[in-house]
């Protein structure tokens, strides 16, 4: 496991005109199902598929149709819930949540409001090199999506894409332990990669796949630790929604705009009405939806169409028995097997393909040397040039085979970022590529040995210098490099150089 410190929660501090105020974030999570059909359907849940293409009868609510559960997205909840070290509740219940949206056609969403199927769990959050903070998981309730409504084909009327209709999203809630837009971020983005992980959810924001409801309110310095004391919500204030966030970067700004908005409202004698709201991006502030419901607004009942959804233990400790390897874990392991730094472990981590890619180079090799190119070299190469590690035209092998050139000294650390390269454009065998290109580093130390004593000969006075400050010897080096065309080997010259100086 990870050998960190769990700290109290650092709550980030306004001044406004009449005084100190505190932030208090709580987050519901939707997280889209990796799962090839809808939650209550057989229908496809492509992506970019033709608008209505990838519709059945269900999620269209003709009549007489009814829903079936998809066992699949049952599964994929009940292994997020294990990743978050939650709680399965064996026994969960569907209910119907009436409101009307033009792209939901039943006009109620089956969701889980007084039967979850996941309780209680957590979400470790670094917040620095040793560093962490617990958030806790209230609930994950699996529920349907909604479609989407097309506002920009027409000029008086809108359509409706049903595609999305019925895909199956789990809501996962948080409680309010979020204390600053920054931990409000890296809380969505740990969880994000844990989902990634897990194969339950793909995280893809942009297309909205993961989107986050942020609920903010402000309180005077105190009123978070009488709230933890008494369980009494009044001490944090009223809260407000801000609906439909897909961007880390936006969901900081959007928090701390609606905290000083808030504020303002309060210190101006003011009351903050419970409310939804929307982030406008280009104006860079929150603005009203609609009023914030409750949950006896939606008048949820049991749904009569399904059975309350029993499940066995045994199906449960099947699907813990196959959990893969969760980033905390990998992290813990990387650290201690490679002598990773906390930063280099926390890079290599982040996304799956890196940390396989990372450890296929590693295997058999020096962590430490394999970490520094993947990071710097192949990393940054990739940056630039945006690609992702499935698109690198350097493979893991191509990689470690090049490392094995370096290690065993057949080539210096310049020709093998040369070679790097060649291989990134040119592709082939390391070894072969390196023999084509004439690279072969010089171990010939009788070659090295005469081209040093011809430097030392000719410079006494730079001899004395070096003498005199070690440092200096780093002249000499360079200089039997240059006169090999950079196929010495550094470490050698550099000890062969201490010798003749008597350093």
């Amino acid at each position: 496991m990870l050998d960190v410190t769990y700290t109290a929660p650092r709550a980030k501090v306004i001044s406004g005109a009449k005084g100190d105020w505190e932030l208090v974030i709580g987050m519901e999570i939707h997280a889209q199902v990796a799962s090839q059909a809808k939650l209550f359907s057989g229908a496809s849940t492509r992506v970019g598929a033709e608008p209505n293409s990838n519709v059945s009868f269900v999620d269209c609510a003709m009549p007489g149709m009814l829903p079936v559960i998809n066992e699949f997205c049952v599964e994929q909840t009940v292994r997020t819930g294990l990743g978050l070290k939650a709680r399965i509740n064996l026994t969960s219940a569907f209910d119907r949540k009436n409101y009307f949206y033009p792209d939901l056609p039943q006009g109620y969403q089956i969701s889980q409001l007084y039967h979850p199927l996941v309780g209680e769990g957590e979400v470790l959050v670094e917040m620095g090199p040793g560093l962490a903070r617990k958030v806790r998981i209230e609930r994950i309730h699996l529920e349907q999506d909604a479609g989407k409504s097309i506002h920009d084909m027409d000029p008086t009327m809108s359509f409706v894409d049903f595609n999305r209709t019925g895909v199956a999203l789990m809501e996962i809630v948080s409680r309010p332990d979020i204390r600053s837009p920054e931990e409000a971020a890296a809380y969505v983005s740990k969880l994000r990669q844990i989902l990634r992980y897990l194969g339950t959810c793909d995280g893809d924001m942009q297309h909205g796949n993961l989107r986050a409801d942020v609920n903010v309110s402000v309180c005077r310095p105190g009123d978070y630790e009488r709230y933890q004391a008494t369980q009494d919500f009044s001490h944090l204030g009223t809260r407000c929604e801000i609906k439909n966030m897909n961007s880390l970067r936006f969901i900081q700004a959007a928090i701390d705009y609606e905290a000083r908005r808030q504020i303002a409202i309060l210190e101006d004698g003011g009351e903050i009405i419970q409310e939804t709201r929307l982030y406008d991006a280009d104006r860079g502030e929150t603005r009203s939806m609609r009023s914030k419901e409750e949950a006896h607004d939606y008048r949820y009942f049991p749904d009569p169409d399904l059975l309350p959804l029993e499940i066995d233990q045994a199906w449960v400790d099947d699907i813990a028995a196959r959990m893969p390897e969760l980033p905390d874990a990998k992290k813990a392991r990387f650290m201690a097997d490679f002598g990773l730094t906390d930063y280099d472990a926390n890079v290599l981590t982040a996304e799956l393909d890196a940390a396989a890619f990372f450890e296929a180079v590693a295997a058999g090799r020096d962590g430490k040397i394999a970490a520094n190119w993947v990071i710097n070299e192949l990393f940054g190469r990739l940056n630039k040039e945006g690609r992702s590690i499935a698109a690198s035209p350097v493979s893991a092998a191509q990689l470690g085979g090049m490392l094995d050139l370096l290690t065993r000294g057949e080539i210096t650390g310049k020709m093998a970022k040369d070679l790097f390269e060649i291989l990134w454009i040119e592709g082939g065998d390391p070894a072969e590529q390196a023999a084509r290109h004439g690279m072969k580093a010089v171990t010939d130390t009788g070659a090295i040995e005469a081209a040093l004593d011809a430097l030392i000969a000719a410079n006494p006075d730079q001899v004395e210098k070096a003498k005199v400050n070690a440092k200096l010897a780093g002249w000499f080096t360079g200089q039997v490099l240059k006169a090999t065309g950079g196929k010495a080997n550094p470490a050698v010259v550099n000890q062969m150089v201490a010798q003749k100086l008597g350093l």
